[in-house]
């Protein structure tokens, strides 16, 4: 009797140690989780940044003068005829123009700006109707590049959407796990981070409590 009075009296503290135990296991599975989610953006941003610097350099004039060479010193037999008809078809579809005020436009002007979306604190719910009222405003008027910011642990659900997404661990997520350092300074960092990287010309905040209608954005 004594002995089972006594099981009973350590379950309840052997129930609590375990659960602290889970609850231990939850939160360092949650750090791991938001690492690996910021490791995979930083991955995805410099696999995208590889992949336009590729495909300038491919429809390059030094890229395609380097692989006529190349294949030239292969192959002359076959290339110098190739080259050759090339040639004369560029010649033969090019319009006569002549050069007195025609204007060229930088490449990069002819791009449209990036505008930053400070989405912080709205769920996946609230993300995904916004970034479908920011797909509509682009239909009416495509004159930027949206990036939108958000630490909605569930942004990967949403990039079909066709917006870019850009993830940042919440506050509350953040500072159980990284308390040595300020949440407000890693988002100041990752803002100056996308400004550089997207050459941001504009910032919008957006109120959680009233994310912008449609009306708002064409404003």
């Amino acid at each position: 009797m004594t002995q089972r009075r006594s099981d009973l009296l350590e379950a309840p503290d052997r129930a609590r140690w375990e659960l602290a135990a889970m609850a231990g296991r939850l939160r360092s599975l949650e750090l791991k989780l938001a690492e690996e989610q910021v490791n995979a953006e930083a991955l995805r941003r410099e696999r995208d940044r590889e992949h336009r610097r590729w495909e300038r350099l491919r429809h390059s004039q030094s890229y395609r003068l380097g692989f006529g060479l190349v294949s030239l010193a292969k192959d002359p037999l076959h290339t110098v005829p190739r080259i050759a008809r090339a040639v004369l078809r560029r010649l033969r579809r090019r319009p006569k123009v002549t050069t007195e005020g025609v204007r060229r436009v930088p490449a990069a002007a002819q791009r449209p700006p990036a505008h930053l979306y400070v989405a912080i604190g709205l769920d996946t719910v609230a993300v995904r109707e916004f970034v479908l009222t920011l797909r509509q405003r682009l239909l009416v008027n495509p004159d930027h590049r949206p990036v939108v910011v958000t630490d909605c642990p569930q942004f990967a659900l949403l990039r079909d959407l066709g917006v870019l997404l850009e993830y940042l661990p919440d506050r509350d997520t953040w500072e159980k796990h990284r308390p040595d350092r300020p949440w407000d300074d890693v988002l100041a960092q990752r803002l100056s981070r996308l400004y550089r990287d997207h050459d941001t010309a504009r910032t919008i905040i957006v109120d959680r409590a009233q994310p912008p209608s449609l009306a708002d954005l064409l404003r």
